[in-house]
């Protein structure tokens, strides 16, 4: 396009361009002399408001707005797994090669390289082609094979298709003629807008967990695969730690992981920790299946918003190839800040707390791109999408917590106290929730166990007269308690020691299969049984205590190695020898 704009104003990041013009909404454009990447936010009829997702120190009035008459859009295709990228898709180690370790302002890269890849086609001249189709495979790392589709606006004949080679994501590897004549050249790589969702054949039901591998999750509060859970905490409670533990050990097949307004430290401990990490399934480093996307703090505020759409949309693109993607926002507390600084230099009416009034439906947009579906090729994906919270002051009843809470059915809530105390992960029990485990129990019933759900929730019953009575204990002591309801007090010490609390540093302890943990939860309700019928026969808790046997099973998840489930059967035998001459 030829026609060029002028800058009127410049607000921080938000630049004003006066008169009639023909940008429409959402549209990319570039700013200045430097070429900033900017996007069309407001558009009336005497002027238009543009956010920069860049540094806009030393823009003036007057300079050029360059508009492409594209929305903001990103390329996908091979080359993007195992890369570390900004918020707007910018390959940063190619950057840091060209120009150092800090940005330029104005300084653009393709987010893929220019390397060949061997590339094995599935097309033929000839053929008739639907939107989504496969129609190329290659090697992208050791772990993942990329599979190049059909764009979901596409669909015809194929006029001309190259045979198998090395090609690269510029090249034209086959002509597809549509229904009206018109031809569309088929690359590797196809541009996306972010802000759209990619489309799917249908939504399908939740009734798969993603299998974390950490106990308070997979049986207390579980998240389907194509879930969307938040993870509020306040400052030191372990959201980052989490999202790592996560992001290693989760059945996902790729991650996305976005540190949006982190601070940079963080990032930096991030990006050399997930480099460090093997995958624990393929042997091979974690970053194979893994993107990067780090926008830290003292990047352009703008950005962060760009960086959650642009996560968002890489995930989709991998779970159209039939892959479950598990997608990391760390934290969505700065992108509700960033939409707040934004707001207001646009001069917005505020709500609660200065942000917007759009930020639920902000919100609601974003978890909505979560879910497993059938895709337009036929195969079954998953986007499942965990997003960090951090309220000030660990405060959940402000507004960026209580939306999220509307729009996941999964929630983790952080405590300061427990993570003080050293126990990790640090989720309160008592303020924590999955609404998916209903429709999961089928699903642990049949491939775990039928009891697993029973036990899960005889165990979350005890936590939960502990919580009442601790508020007994704290007033008058515990010595005043009956028997029975000292019993429940050692049995929950048991369930958050011995079962809620994990060891990231332990073999056998960071990654917990679900049989596993049901063999842990049947064992130690065995045991609680068990001393429930001999205080009923009025035998003191004192001489049960003396045995030894709940110290034991605090124990239990560094005993019995994850490779010798069958160690779990001698416990049963050791509690009856034990309590046998109390009977």
């Amino acid at each position: 396009m030829t026609e060029n704009y002028r800058i009127f104003g410049v607000n921080g990041p938000v630049v004003t361009v006066l008169g009639r013009t023909a940008l429409s909404m959402n549209e990319m454009v570039f700013v200045g002399e430097k070429r900033l990447l900017a996007e069309v936010i407001r558009v009336d009829p005497d002027r238009a408001v543009i956010q920069v997702y860049e540094e806009t120190g030393g823009l003036r009035p007057g300079e050029p707005v360059e508009p492409t008459g594209a929305p903001m859009s990103i390329t996908l295709g091979p080359g993007l797994l195992g890369g570390i990228f900004d918020g707007v898709a910018n390959p940063l180690k190619a950057i840091a090669d060209e120009n150092g370790a800090f940005i330029p302002a104005g300084v653009h890269v393709e987010s893929l390289g220019g390397e060949a890849w061997d590339v094995t086609m599935k097309i033929a001249a000839g053929d008739e082609v639907l939107p989504g189709q496969v129609f190329a495979e290659c090697a992208e790392t050791g772990a993942i094979t990329h599979k190049s589709m059909i764009p979901p606006d596409v669909r015809g004949r194929v006029v001309s298709a190259k045979p198998d080679g090395s090609y690269t994501v510029a090249d034209a590897l086959a002509v597809v003629e549509d229904a009206k004549g018109g031809r569309h050249e088929i690359r590797l790589a196809q541009r996306w807008p972010i802000k759209n969702p990619r489309p799917v054949a249908r939504r399908l039901s939740l009734t798969k967990p993603l299998i974390t591998g950490q106990r308070v999750v997979d049986t207390f509060f579980p998240i389907a695969k194509g879930g969307a859970a938040a993870i509020p905490g306040g400052f030191g409670t372990g959201k980052t730690m989490m999202q790592h533990q996560l992001a290693k050990w989760c059945d996902a097949d790729i991650i996305i992981y976005i540190g949006c307004g982190e601070r940079g430290n963080e990032m930096t401990d991030a990006l050399s920790e997930f480099r460090k990490l093997i995958d624990p399934k393929s042997g091979k480093p974690l970053m194979d299946r893994t993107v990067l996307i780090a926008n830290t703090s003292n990047m352009p505020v703008a950005a962060r918003e760009a960086s959650i759409y642009t996560g968002i949309t890489m995930a989709e693109y991998y779970r159209d190839m039939g892959y479950n993607v598990a997608m990391m926002a760390d934290s969505t507390s700065r992108w509700a800040e960033a939409m707040r600084e934004i707001s207001g230099r646009l001069e917005e009416m505020p709500a609660d707390e200065g942000f917007p009034a759009y930020l639920p439906s902000r919100l609601s947009e974003f978890y909505e791109r979560a879910g497993y579906t059938e895709n337009l090729n036929g195969t079954e994906g998953s986007v499942s999408v965990i997003g960090a919270v951090s309220p000030q002051g660990a405060d959940f009843s402000e507004p960026v917590t209580q939306n999220t809470k509307r729009f996941t059915r999964c929630f983790w809530a952080l405590d300061k106290s427990l993570a003080y105390a050293r126990h990790y992960p640090a989720i309160n029990w008592n303020d924590s929730y999955s609404e998916y485990t209903g429709e999961l129990s089928r699903w642990y019933a049949e491939e775990v166990g039928e009891d697993f759900i029973a036990c899960r929730n005889e165990l979350m019953t005890i936590l939960a007269e502990e919580n009442s009575l601790m508020e007994i204990v704290k007033l008058i002591g515990s010595d005043v308690l009956p028997d029975d309801q000292k019993l429940t007090i050692e049995t929950a010490r048991v369930i958050r020691v011995g079962f809620l609390q994990q060891n990231a540093f332990h073999k056998d302890d960071t990654f917990v299969e679900p049989v596993k943990q049901l063999k842990m939860m049947r064992v130690i309700l065995y045991l609680h049984h068990k001393c429930r019928d001999i205080i009923a026969r009025q035998i003191p808790i004192s001489e049960i205590i003396k045995k030894g046997l709940f110290d034991k099973l605090v124990q239990i998840k560094y005993d019995v190695p994850n490779d010798r489930l069958e160690l779990f059967d001698g416990y049963y035998q050791l509690i009856d020898t034990a309590l046998s001459g109390l009977n």
